[in-house]
Order: structure tokens, then sequence, then C-alpha cells
């Protein structure tokens, strides 16, 4: 099974694709879609779609397990990334993709046992539960990787 991990976010947002097997959890692709601050609110929503289809078109993903937001100090911040995620939503509704939405706290359970692990620790057992050969470059991706593999650990098929 194809699962899709999603790190919601309005400049940068995360993505990891896994495959899991009766036993094991395989890496197969990783990345950031990235918006331009120089483009309008509205372009960027759209390019945040567009890209997103394109990763759905590619990897053909059964589940796709989102993260929820966690409250921000800075409420603009937040306005922005609840639309990105408002966008991703009305986008998998759209492909008739199933989708699981995980809290922080159940995604850093879920890979470290422990609720506060901080972005190292995330990092450090994403690549060791996916046997990758080195960290995932970016926190937003690896975020998104560790999403996927919680929704693995938690969905029975």
């Amino acid at each position: 099974m194809i699962i899709l991990g999603l790190d919601p976010g309005f400049a940068r947002l995360g993505y990891g694709v896994i495959e899991k097997r009766k036993r094991s959890l395989e890496h197969i692709a990783h990345g950031v879609i990235e918006t331009s601050p120089v483009q309008t609110h509205m372009a960027r929503l759209l390019h945040i779609e567009k890209m997103l289809m394109r990763i759905l078109k590619q990897y053909q993903p059964e589940i796709v397990a989102v993260e929820e937001l966690f409250m921000y100090k800075n409420v603009k911040t937040v306005m922005k990334v609840g639309e990105a995620r408002g966008v991703i939503m009305l986008t998998l509704g759209k492909q008739k993709k199933e989708a699981r939405e995980f809290t922080p706290l159940q995604v850093k359970q879920a890979l470290t046992g422990y609720g506060r692990a901080d972005k190292g620790q995330i990092q450090q057992m994403a690549q060791s539960i996916l046997h990758m050969s080195q960290i995932p470059d970016s926190d937003d991706a690896a975020d998104a990787l560790a999403v996927a593999i919680c929704c693995a650990h938690t969905f029975r098929k």
C-alpha cells in the first residue's frame, strides 16, 4: 500500500511517500512544495493544488495522511497554513483519496514513543525506520515522512 504523508504549510509544504508491505516500510520519495512570496496569495494556493495533483498522479497513493494544525503564536501564519490545508483537503476530496489526520503529538509518539520529541529525533527515526542512507534534508519532508509512518503504524489492511 502506498501512503502519502503531508506536512501542511503555505510557504513550504512537506510530502513523503512510503510503501507499507506486510512487516516493513519502504521509502519511495520525499520533498517540499514551495511557493514564492512574490506571487499573489491566490497564485500560491493554486500552485499548492497543482503540485499536489502532480504528486497524486505520479505516486497514486491509496491513502493520504495529513498532519493537523497546532496553534501558532502568529495568527496570520495559522490562517495561511489553514488555507493551504483547506486546499489540500479539497484536492484530496475531489480526487476521492482517503485522508487520515494525525496530531503532531500522535506522530511524535508513533515514531519515538515520546510526545515532545524534537525535529532531530523525528528525522533520525524516519531515517532509521525507512532504512534511508541519510537523514531527510528538510524538516518539512521529514515531518511528512513521519506522518506517513504514523499512518502506516495505525492503519490495518
